[in-house]
């Protein structure tokens, strides 16, 4: 099955789900329950996901959540970040975006602030703002191939230009469940845009199902099982690579679930919740920073590919000692300033401090 076909059967079944519970969208997930009396019930009733990364963003972060839905989680963040953060809830179905920003309004006086926003474009082009190309195609429709040179024009000064999320313009990406939704050619580019947006030091927070094998080509092409977060699953290997592999590091996995969430076949699906960091640029050093892994284990290896053997120092490249600051790394290794200008801070603390 074509793209287009898989983006329309997520489209029919999200619209659906917007207007009527689908259990078949959802995994059971316990949310902290002085997070959710603040939302309408009609969106707790229309949440869909498999796992909570919203815990884990800090208050005063600028939070961006990939395939928002109905907002449940973007409310949760509104609450943890507090009214000096920020949340965007981007989402492609029109439908669940009415749902989520009818919702604003309420939560922001139940919480005496508003600090959500709710935007339109696909996840893996945050820079394409889709209610902007929207308006503009209702006034100037493609009627012939001049004018949809005209189009690809358009939409690539919008990108260049006016980028819908900015470079390096958040703190924490959160999703959750909506990776996998995205067709299989584009999910590298999907990958480069969560790392695209991410600030030098920010972090993505991300949950997901993922698959034990390869999924055969004959369930990826059953839109049903598409749209129900099936069909598009990565292999958790390939999964956690798509991260590695888009310039983050420092990649950890905050929960796996020992029970399978559901088996077709010979496939067998699962929850991950993964967090990884984005290096910041290398700071400039003239002398030597060296990290001595503390242990458990006889050595370790970051994702740069430097092995660290346990307790005894080894001297850091800017590479290298960018993803160590990060934080990811921080609890595992001592660093040492043989150069006498001052260790560098962490870069992956928020603005309320790091963990």
């Amino acid at each position: 099955m074509t793209a287009p076909n898989l983006d329309r059967a997520v489209r029919d079944r999200y619209t659906a789900a917007s207007q009527e519970f689908e259990p078949g969208l959802c995994c059971p997930v316990d949310y902290d329950p002085q997070f959710l009396r603040a939302i309408p019930q009609e969106v707790l009733e229309r949440d869909y996901g498999c796992g909570d990364p919203v815990s884990h963003v800090r208050p005063g972060e600028r939070v961006l959540d990939l395939g928002s839905g109905a907002g449940k989680v973007c409310f949760i963040a509104a609450q943890i970040v507090g009214a000096t953060g920020s949340v965007i809830g981007v989402d492609v179905n029109d439908d669940m975006l009415a749902l989520a920003r009818s919702a604003r309004a309420p939560v922001a006086a139940a919480l005496g602030y508003g600090n959500v926003e709710f935007v339109k474009s696909r996840i893996e082009d945050l820079a394409l703002d889709l209610e902007f190309l929207d308006r503009h195609l209702a006034r100037h429709p493609v009627g012939s191939s001049t004018a949809l040179d005209d189009l690809a024009e358009l939409t690539d000064r919008m990108r260049r230009d006016s980028p819908l999320i900015p470079d390096a313009s958040i703190d924490v990406v959160i999703s959750n469940c909506v990776l996998n939704l995205v067709t299989t050619e584009r999910k590298r580019d999907m990958f480069a845009e969560l790392a695209r947006v991410l600030r030098p030091g920010g972090r993505a927070v991300i949950s997901d199902i993922v698959a034990d094998v390869d999924v055969p080509q004959a369930m990826r092409a059953d839109p049903h099982l598409w749209s129900g977060c099936y069909s598009g699953a990565m292999r958790e290997d390939e999964f956690f690579a798509g991260f590695l592999n888009a310039g983050l590091t420092g990649l950890r996995v905050l929960k796996r679930e020992d029970r399978p969430w559901e088996t077709v076949g010979e496939v067998t699906f699962r929850s991950v919740t993964i967090e990884a960091h984005k290096p910041a640029a290398p700071p400039p050093l003239d002398g030597a920073i060296t990290a001595t892994y503390l242990g458990p284990f006889a050595r370790a290896r970051i994702d740069t590919g430097l092995e660290l053997p346990r307790g005894l120092p080894v001297r850091l490249g800017g590479t290298d000692l960018a993803a160590v600051l990060t934080g990811a790394y921080r609890d595992y290794v001592q660093l040492t300033d043989a150069s006498g200008l001052g260790l560098p801070a962490p870069v992956a603390c928020g603005p309320s401090g790091c963990c």
